[in-house]
């Protein structure tokens, strides 16, 4: 059994190192209910969503896919249904994480799980076709970092797809969504740990987020084209598929 989340979230979220670390002990202690929760937090409607991400890619032939912050393996599993002639490694800070997702995987060589970091993957540079990240770039230490990492590791003409609660333009509604994912994150943490920060870190994390336009904003900083943008659930959640341009593009 996982020890007992203990941290505040508010207290380490300015500061990477120990944003990692928050990071680290946050997603060990729910790991073994990680996908119930996912589920009950989204009203059913996280499936979804993630089918959306692997409908909105491209139709690679064999591609070589990275999925970042990979949790349990759920977006990796459809891009091996989406790519059967692909490969798919999914990296994930939590070893926890990591061992649940290669239970799930069985025997299927195409896939593979491995604990890493996702603004420091240590993978080679333009190495994969596709990168995904459901609900990781807000977790990333460093989310200029994680974001150069994921365009460095794309083959030019690749795509990166990532799903994430969105933080929408303006104050007042970004009080009203604050408060709404603090309080249904707070009564799942009370009922499921005992401790409601659990899943009050996502209202948290997403305070110091940039807001959707900043991030796009940063997307195209890093060198990204933006391909599609879909918000759900009244904007909370929000898809983007970006492209690295190919060589040609770019000189």
């Amino acid at each position: 059994m996982s020890a007992p989340f203990r941290l505040k979230p508010r207290e380490h979220l300015a500061d990477p190192v120990r944003k990692r670390a928050l990071n680290a002990q946050l997603f060990e202690t729910v790991a073994p209910r990680y996908d119930a929760i996912t589920r009950g937090l989204s009203f059913g409607r996280d499936r979804a969503w993630k089918d959306r991400l692997i409908a909105a890619l491209p139709p690679f032939p064999a591609p070589d896919c990275l999925d970042l912050a990979c949790g349990t393996g759920d977006l990796a599993f459809r891009l091996a249904r989406r790519y059967p002639a692909g490969r798919v490694l999914g990296l994930d800070l939590t070893p926890a994480m990591i061992a649940l997702a290669r239970a799930r995987s069985g025997r299927d060589p195409r896939v593979r799980f491995e604990v890493g970091d996702l603004g420091r993957t240590g993978l080679p540079e333009a190495s994969f076709d596709v990168v995904t990240g459901g609900y990781a770039l807000r977790n990333a230490g460093d989310l200029d970092e994680a974001i150069a990492e994921a365009f460095r590791v794309l083959r030019p003409g690749g795509v990166a797809a990532f799903l994430d609660f969105s933080k929408p333009p303006g104050r007042a509604a970004q009080a009203l969504e604050r408060a709404l994912l603090k309080f249904w994150g707070g009564v799942w943490g009370l009922a499921l740990h005992g401790n409601p920060d659990v899943y009050g870190y996502i209202a948290d994390s997403l305070a110091v987020h940039p807001d959707r336009r900043a991030l796009a904003r940063r997307f195209a900083a890093a060198g990204f084209e933006a391909r599609m943008s879909r918000t759900f659930f009244f904007g909370v959640v929000e898809i983007s598929l970006l492209r690295k341009p190919a060589e040609t593009e770019r000189a």
